[in-house]
């Protein structure tokens, strides 16, 4: 039996994990934190349960479809809460849209800021769901090999729409710069700019306003427990507070690694953490990409974040709520453009104990509040408080009420954090921007070109960003070392 050592416990990690030794492989995890998951952890404080990466559940279908691989359903580890409304939008006092559980809720929605939007709305999602057919159900789970991936009966019918953008697309039917920007936002969690994403994105729009916006109770992390017990019942060894120093390469051919000074022996080693982080555990001359590919490349934004513990209930919010109450492309422009912390940014502040009473003591409450910035900011304690009473003003005068004085505690989170926990280039948060050039075949190999037995899975590789890409990313890993090592 092959021994696979894989290095990280993200989600993409995990779920190759599962896959591996499904398929019959000896596989073994270390990770350098000390809980399983990456991104993807938890902060618990005086009640309060905090999920620290992704809050957000969209494409159950992906999460269904992982399961399923196991003859199992999400629903024989956690319970999921479809969210009504899946958020709010506010653009000012007063003044803000509530995206709801069904299409027919979202298109009443908009037919309200502009008449006659909804039946542009239809049209709009119908095109959407057709790519998310192409998309999630077909090319996402294609290995990044070749460009004759991306090339079926399904996808030469939509040429176009890889070389046209989501700005444009939106802005040919929609005029509200209200309905645009909420159109434009799902992109923001591919990491670019919709006038560089390519229109056949907007599956994100499906996957938003057509699957809706889910909670599994008790935060994100139940899906990281759910993962991981899948894992240790298919007999996963994992190994946490284990620093990978090394890969040890011989002959061309990855041999193991060393983690916290020891020397640990494997037929192969898949690595989940960070891609950039990985190559650098390599001798020079095994390593595939230069730092100045990386320099290059386009990569999603960082964030800096508050997890916040108040003594009271919020109120004039949804569990889900974003704040566009700025220019939106002025911060677009900060984060991609300029690389410089925004004058006035929007952010996005999520109270999962508003849908669940597991995150916080009764009659309080919990609050995440994140702003996207450029990655490789410079990143201190003064920025970061004055960052946090920008937004605190702004939320307060937005949504009519007094909280500051109201915060048992706050944690923050920012670039410096991302680097120290996971290794993350230049401390961003979701991994490598969807643009153009950076689909698909366009993105960094999930096998190694230079050392036999050495893959590489996660948000910098394919499919891309995101919880569901993730999950499917290992998935892709594990079928190509089968093709490969067998």
């Amino acid at each position: 039996m092959k021994k696979i050592i894989l290095i990280g416990s993200g989600f993409s990690s995990l779920a190759a994990s599962c896959y591996l030794a499904k398929m019959g492989y000896e596989v073994e995890i270390f990770e350098k934190n000390n809980t399983v998951g990456g991104r993807a952890r938890q902060y618990i404080k005086d009640g309060f349960t905090f999920d620290i990466g992704p809050t957000w559940y969209w494409m159950p279908d992906v999460f269904e479809r992982f399961f399923n691989d196991f003859q199992l359903k999400p629903e024989n580890f956690y319970e999921l809460i479809k969210l009504d409304p899946a958020y709010q939008v506010y653009f000012d006092v007063n003044d803000s849209i509530t995206i709801g559980d069904t299409l027919e809720k979202i298109y009443a929605s908009f037919e309200e800021v502009e008449s006659g939007s909804s039946k542009k709305l239809r049209k709009f999602i119908e095109k959407a769901r057709n790519n998310y057919d192409i998309a999630i159900k077909d090319l996402v789970y294609r290995p990044g090999v070749s460009p004759l991936e991306l090339i079926t009966p399904q996808t030469a019918t939509k040429l176009n729409q890889f070389f046209s953008t989501i700005a444009k697309d939106v802005r040919k039917e929609f005029k509200n710069p209200k309905l645009i920007q909420v159109l434009e936002f799902p992109v923001l969690f591919l990491g670019a700019k919709p006038s560089d994403t390519p229109a056949f994105y907007s599956f994100m729009n499906f996957a938003d306003f057509g699957l809706g916006t889910w909670h599994p109770k008790g935060g994100m992390y139940q899906v990281i427990l759910a993962i991981n017990k899948l894992a240790k019942d298919l007999g996963v060894k994992i190994n946490v507070n284990e620093n990978v120093e090394k890969i040890t390469v011989a002959n061309q051919k990855a041999t193991g690694i060393i983690s916290n000074g020891k020397k640990h022996e494997a037929d192969i080693v898949l690595s989940g953490a960070d891609y950039h982080h990985t190559e650098t555990l390599l001798d020079q001359k095994y390593r595939q990409y230069s730092e100045a590919y990386w320099s290059k490349k386009t990569f999603a934004p960082s964030s800096l974040l508050f997890y916040v513990g108040f003594d009271k209930k919020i109120k004039n919010v949804e569990h889900h709520t974003l704040f566009f109450d700025v220019d939106f492309k002025k911060h677009a422009q900060a984060i991609y453009d300029d690389n410089e912390w925004p004058e006035n940014p929007l952010f996005y502040a999520s109270f999962p104990s508003k849908t669940d009473k597991e995150v916080a003591p009764e009659d309080k409450e919990a609050g995440i509040f994140l702003i996207p910035i450029a990655p490789g900011l410079k990143d201190t304690e003064a920025l970061r408080e004055s960052y946090f009473h920008k937004i605190v003003d702004r939320f307060e005068k937005i949504t009519q009420q007094k909280i500051k004085n109201n915060i048992i505690f706050k944690k923050s989170y920012c670039v410096n954090d991302f680097i120290e926990d996971y290794n993350s280039y230049k401390g961003n948060a979701y991994g490598m921007a969807n643009i153009l050039l950076q689909t698909a075949f366009l993105r960094p190999k999930l096998k190694s070109k230079k050392v036999k037995g050495m893959y590489f899975t996660g948000q910098l590789t394919v499919p891309g960003p995101g919880v569901p890409p993730s999950l499917i990313s290992g998935k892709l890993v594990a079928d190509l070392i089968k093709k490969h090592e067998d």
